[in-house]
Parts: C-alpha cells; sequence; structure tokens
C-alpha cells in the first residue's frame, strides 16, 4: 500500500528497521518519511530553528529541529519538523513524551495531507498550545493558536518581498505566542530560498 508517496505499513509489532530510516506511527500507519524533503524544506527550518534557537539561548526549554520524536499516545509518534520543548525530563532515548510549546510543519507535496489534518489534529489533542503550517513552494505561513482543543487560524501569510509592491510584508514580524522575546520577520522565515 502507497500511502501520499510514502510506504505505510498497518501492523501489530513494531517491524524492523534499520535504524537509518525516520518513520511515524498515526492511527495504526506506519509513514516511512525517506528519503529526505527538498533543500527548500531545510532551508526554511534551519532559517526557523536558528532564529529560535538564538533567542531561546539560556532559558529551560530547548528548540529541536527533525531529530526528536514526539510520543502522541501509547502506540503513536510523530517527528514534528520544529518543537519546542520545556520539560527536559520528558526526553527518553530519542523521544519527547510531553506536551511542546510550540510545534512547526513544513509542508513538502508528499507530506501535505498528513501534515495539515492528521498531524495538526494530534498535536491539537495533546495539547500543544500553537502549530505553524509553512510551505516553503508558495512562501506561506499559517499561524494556528490552541482554543479547546482544536486550533483556531490566527493568521496567514504569502510572503510578498519586493519593496516596490503595496502587499510588501517581509519586514511583518511574527511573535510566537508563549514567548514574546522570540521573534522573526517573514523575510527571515524564508531568507535565502531563491538563490
Amino acid at each position: 500500500m502507497i500511502h501520499e508517496s510514502f510506504a505505510a505499513w498497518r501492523y501489530k509489532d513494531m517491524p524492523s528497521l534499520d535504524g537509518r530510516r525516520k518513520i511515524e506511527k498515526m492511527d495504526g500507519i506506519i509513514y516511512d518519511m525517506s528519503p529526505s524533503a527538498n533543500y527548500r524544506h531545510g532551508i526554511v527550518n534551519g532559517n526557523i530553528y536558528n532564529s529560535i534557537y538564538n533567542q531561546l539561548r539560556g532559558s529551560l526549554c530547548n528548540v529541536f529541529m527533525e531529530n526528536l520524536d514526539l510520543k502522541i499516545s501509547e502506540d503513536e509518534w510523530v517527528v514534528p519538523d520544529i518543537m519546542i520543548v520545556c520539560d527536559r525530563s520528558q526526553i527518553k532515548a530519542g523521544t519527547y513524551h510531553g506536551i511542546p510549546k510550540f510545534v512547526v510543519e513544513t509542508i513538502s507535496p508528499s507530506s501535505v495531507q498528513r501534515d495539515r489534518h492528521i498531524k495538526k489534529k494530534k498535536y491539537a489533542l495533546i495539547g500543544a498550545d500553537e502549530f505553524w503550517i509553512v510551505e516553503p513552494n508558495g512562501k506561506s505561513l499559517e499561524i494556528y493558536y490552541l482554543t479547546d482543543k482544536e486550533y483556531e487560524l490566527h493568521a496567514s501569510y504569502i510572503l510578498d518581498d519586493d519593496p516596490e509592491n503595496t502587499e510588501y510584508d517581509a519586514d511583518t514580524l511574527i511573535t510566537l505566542r508563549r514567548f514574546p522575546n522570540i521573534s522573526m520577520t517573514l523575510g527571515d522565515i524564508f531568507y535565502d530560498l531563491d538563490r
């Protein structure tokens, strides 16, 4: 069975994988996340990660980029593109068992349905306060805030970085809801995509 151009298997027990492939499991389906998304995906994630990391230094919280699993339930986990966690005691063997304060999913063509629908719902159910959907190809950002176990769209942007246009918004300052000291511009998020 091929699902969103990733191999997906229904199974009872965790299959033996070689340890070099990233996988997620939701609703009884394993999603093979290999091969990695294209370079634009990585540039955007790096831009957001670096902005947060540099402003989060010295706090009790940590930011992770694609390298820490998030336990959703007893038998489900995902690998967020970016997340902020503030309870280090909940990190066990490469998995975070707590509730992240902030999560980003950067959309690629092969993951759009999973990120926009399945993972968004899972993040809301566990109580992640702020969720971003970033789309590198369209240079768009959607910001959702959690309200009563559901996400409500707080803001959405499409980058227009031509200062001559009336819709120019590259200098728009984006601030994290629970981290008012962490901000970045829309231009920062999509920096260096077109070189």
